[in-house]
């Protein structure tokens, strides 16, 4: 962080002096070249530039012009990291509040952005040296008032608290309002709805007692709960930035002050002009303050979602610490402690399973409602309920660094972002107020001009309607309050917004790129295939090959190791190992040298393939990813890994071109094996045979289209196209750097929460628009019927009373539309029951293939490839699965009837997949017999 030197207390002649944190410099030159780019900054009269410290002193000779330095290290290469900070702000009403804010907070010195939210009442500043003493000055001389943001559970339940006591403190003032309006009102009014009312207060009161009982109660409601929008409106009317307490505070004053003149100095006025309007002033305060009330009432629930989120985390944990278990505060927990967690009990913090075993609750981060098994090494999070068993597990997040805390600040800040529709709301309420007071004497002036007898009344009460109809809150209040909706609902679903920016990039998309490994398959390849020459032994290659990939940690290489730890082959020492980006691995592998890779591998070291060019068309059709390996200059070997396609895959391809999305997959898969797998899944377009750095190059051949893109994936290599992409969406189960570089985040790993975070988005855009619609179109129509515009053709005349309950529910219907979308319903079920089409069956391959070359292939005995023989996909819903040993005893029932067969179980969904020419029946005999009941789900 860039720390400043003091700078507006020096003495007098003192230079003002700067520090910034100069990033990138790596040499003396780099230091030269950062001092001559400083020095060459108007208003600089001095620079120095420290390499160990990677800082730069700057001194000016007049004001810091921060902007324009940073700018020129930045031109010169190096980068500048910006402080950020934040601020509550209390008092804001409108968007004129907003831009006031906006206004003199960004001109403190050091301030190089700001951004202020009506919704949240927060101010997110970046800049360099910020001087946040400086910044609450100048919000409090602006006539609100600067709260410092605290976080954690005391932090919600602080501003929870706040915003219930704001709620008291209006519902207070509005019911003493009520009670001292209503008097007036019905003197004023009720002779108009009671016949004869009006002459029995006449005989009663008489005129003059009775307008000095309604100047005494009035004056008690503009001076009493009124109050609050004289302290509000006075000051930014000194300091000509009127907002909407302004425009109450004139409106509600000329209805008075007339009124007072007419009661006390009736003299004063043309004849026949002498009326009163306390009934206008006192109603404008009264329903405002109804307003008022029923919006801080909505707008206390559009937060509720980031208080659930920070309500998740239990207040105790159960440590284990010397022996000796202990409840201690959430607080205290540190990296390292042993915590026990018992049966429907929260887990404290994210850590790593030590002991024991049980099905945990993860809802409130994937989404999803299925419990997930946890035994030992298992990694917990913090937040999520354990459901069945009990275990300890080892701390190894606590505080701001647990999942739950990260996905909280990403969601505060997506609800503190401006979207880029924004922009033309602050263009608009920059000129707004000032509008509508030149409307209001322009109507005035008309009226008074050309209005009938007695045309000063018609004036001032056409005037009046004018000032307090105008409503800049509602305008200030669309986007934020959708926005904080929309990603509250959106974290609730596992689909985490990292700006408030993406909502609206991600509505606007048109094609959705998808990366295959991961993302679209389950990301655990089988070894299917192995394939040698003539002259090789097939596990002699297999230890060989499995030797380079215990080195690496792709999912291939695993998948290659687990084939040959299931036949026990022994390992031989590895003496050299590279690996070729895109292309595969090369090594010294008991002195042979060994390449393992794709075709581009071979071609690279010259080998002739074409031994195995029918044998690599087949697996590819069949969706299998050939790979090659070479043995001391010979083509030795061809294998085949198959990633399994997540079964919930077809239904999220489904659910996006029901969005009406073009779907497109890139990868560096082979051409035949990608084209295979997105034929299955209806993708609309492949590109394949992509390098890492070339996946840049494929988002930007999408674009080339038309229309905006969106990419999603979940590995390293995944990163630079996710940052490409107009919006990119990280799996949440992915790494680290493909998270960060993504605009969205999807907590499971389940593809359908794409067309859920699409779908949510075009929803919050949409209420946003309805929202400024309503706002800019309630103006637009009611200002002209305010100022008299229906009189000259109808005799219609809009009274200030309706005019401010007008202007009172206008905020409330905007707020209360973005909470619908609290209710808002996935459209991940559409496509729901899409499933995936069996691979077509191939007549089974001959024993042997010539090549030109006259070399023999033979099939290996290690995997027997399921298109050998015919067979059938069986899925099955196996009960009272509970841990590990159990789907190793429903994988070994399945084996003892078919050894070939391929099993994939899964334990959280409680289900098993049998890929097996065996007959059905007797499969499922087998897993009851082994004590697991099941049934059929699908079979093909």
């Amino acid at each position: 962080m860039n720390e400043s030197l003091p700078t507006d207390r020096f003495a007098a002649g003192s230079p003002l002096r700067r520090h910034y944190v100069v990033e990138g410099m790596t040499c003396a030159s780099c230091v030269k070249r950062v001092e001559k780019a400083i020095a060459a900054v108007p208003g600089v009269s001095g620079a120095a530039v420290n390499l160990a410290t990677e800082g730069a002193d700057v001194t000016f000779s007049g004001p810091a012009n921060d902007d324009a330095v940073i700018s020129a290290i930045e031109a010169a290469g190096y980068g500048v990291p910006r402080e950020t900070a934040e601020l509550g702000i209390e008092g804001m009403t409108c968007a004129s509040c907003v831009r006031r804010v906006e206004k003199v907070i960004a001109a403190v010195p050091g301030v190089a952005s700001v951004s202020v939210n009506l919704a949240t009442e927060r101010a997110s500043l970046s800049g360099v040296g910020l001087d946040m003493a400086a910044v609450e000055k100048a919000v409090r001389e602006a006539g609100y008032e600067p709260k410092r943001l605290e976080t954690g559970n005391a932090a919600s339940d602080k501003r929870a608290e706040a915003k219930a006591e704001e709620y008291r403190r209006l519902k207070r003032d509005l019911m003493i309002a009520v009670v001292l309006t209503l008097p007036v009102f019905i003197m004023e009014m009720g002779s108009h709805v009671i016949p004869g009312f009006g002459d029995l207060l006449m005989t009663t009161l008489s005129m003059t007692p009775m307008r000095v009982v309604e100047f005494v109660l009035t004056s008690l409601v503009l001076f009493g709960p009124g109050l609050r929008f004289f302290k509000k409106g006075l000051p930014a009317l000194l300091h000509l930035s009127p907002d909407m307490n302004s425009l109450v505070v004139m409106g509600a004053s000329a209805a008075y002050a007339y009124s007072v003149v007419a009661t006390f100095a009736p003299g004063l006025l043309p004849a026949g002009t002498a009326h009163v309007y306390f009934e206008a002033a006192a109603m404008i305060v009264t329903l405002i303050l109804f307003g008022r009330t029923l919006e801080a009432r909505a707008k206390g629930r559009t937060g509720e979602a980031v208080r659930r989120l920070i309500g998740l985390q239990p207040k105790k944990a159960r440590v284990n610490r010397d022996g000796a278990v202990a409840e201690v505060p959430i607080a205290e927990v540190i990296v390292g402690d042993v915590i026990e967690v018992r049966p429907g009990e929260k887990v404290p913090v994210d850590g790593t399973v030590l002991s024991g075993g049980s099905y945990v609750d993860e809802s409130m981060i994937t989404g999803e409602p299925v419990p997930v098994a946890k035994s030992e090494g298992a990694a917990v999070v913090g937040g999520t309920i354990n459901k069945t068993g009990a275990f300890t597990y080892r701390a190894e997040k606590v505080g701001a660094d647990t999942m739950l805390a990260q996905i909280v600040r990403m969601v505060e800040a997506a609800q503190g972002g401006k979207l880029p529709i924004q922009a033309m709301v602050d263009q608009v309420t920059g000129w707004f107020v000032p509008a509508v007071m030149s409307a209001a004497a322009l109507t005035f002036v008309v009226w008074l001009a050309f209005g009938p007898s007695p045309a000063l009344s018609f004036a001032l009460v056409n005037a009046v309607a004018v000032l307090i109809i105008a409503c800049p809150c509602a305008m200030g209040l669309a986007t934020p309050t959708s926005i904080m909706v929309g990603t509250g609902r959106a974290a609730e679903l596992g689909v985490l917004f990292r700006k408030g920016e993406a909502l609206q990039s991600l509505s606007g998309a048109t094609t959705i790129a998808l990366d295959k490994t991961g993302t679209l398959t389950r990301g655990r390849p089988e070894l299917t295939d192995f394939i040698v020459s003539q002259g090789f032994a097939e596990p002699e290659v297999l230890a060989l090959v499995a030797a380079i990939e215990a080195k690496s940690e792709h999912p291939i290489a695993a998948a290659i190791v687990a084939a040959a730890e299931e036949r026990r082959l022994a390992l031989p020492a590895l003496e050299r190992f590279e690996a070729v980006p895109g292309f595969g691995v090369t090594a010294k592998v008991a002195g042979h040298a060994v390449a393992v890779g794709a075709d581009r591998l071979m071609a690279r070291q010259e080998l002739d393939l074409s031994a195995f060019t029918q044998a690599a068309e087949r697996l590819a059709r069949e969706g299998k990813s050939p790979l090659y390996v070479a043995i001391d200059g010979k083509a030795a070997a061809l294998l085949a890994v198959s990633d399994p396609i997540k079964e919930t895959t077809p239904a999220a391809i489904a659910a996006l071109h029901a969005l009406g999305l073009k779907v497109a997959m890139i990868t560096g898969d082979n051409r035949k094996t990608a084209e295979a797998v997105a034929a299955r899944l209806k993708i609309d377009r492949v590109v394949a045979e992509v390098l890492p750095e070339g996946k840049i190059e494929a988002v930007k051949s999408l674009r080339e289209n038309g229309g905006r893109i969106a990419f999603v994936g979940d590995g390293i290599n995944d990163a630079p196209a996710l940052a490409e992409a107009d919006i990119g969406l990280a799996i949440g189960t992915g790494t680290d750097v493909a998270i960060e570089s993504a605009d969205v985040v999807l907590m499971s790993g389940d593809l359908r929460a794409v067309a859920d975070a699409i779908g949510l988005s075009k929803a919050t855009l949409r209420n946003i628009k309805q929202n400024l619609f309503w706002a800019f179109a309630y103006n637009v129509v009611l200002i002209p019927l305010a100022a008299g515009a229906l009189y000259p053709a109808f005799g219609i005349l809009l009274s200030p009373v309706f005019a401010a309950a007008a202007m009172a529910l206008s905020s409330v219907f905007v707020v209360s539309n973005a909470l619908r979308l609290k209710r808002y319903s996935p459209s991940r079920r559409a496509g729901a029951d899409a499933a995936l089409p069996p691979l077509p069956h191939t007549a089974a391959r001959p024993e042997t293939n010539q090549s030109p070359a006259r070399t023999e292939v033979k099939a290996a005995p290690l995997v027997e490839n399921s298109v050998n023989k015919e067979t059938a996909m069986l899925k099955l819903k196996v009960e009272e699965m509970s841990c590990k040993h159990c789907v190793a005893n429903v994988e070994k029932a399945v084996k003892s009837v078919d050894p070939a067969a391929k099993v994939d179980v899964d334990l959280s969904a409680g289900t098993a997949v049998v890929d097996s020419s065996a007959d059905a029946t007797a499969i499922k005999e087998a897993i009851a017999a082994a004590g697991y009941p099941n049934e059929t789900l699908q079979a093909a």
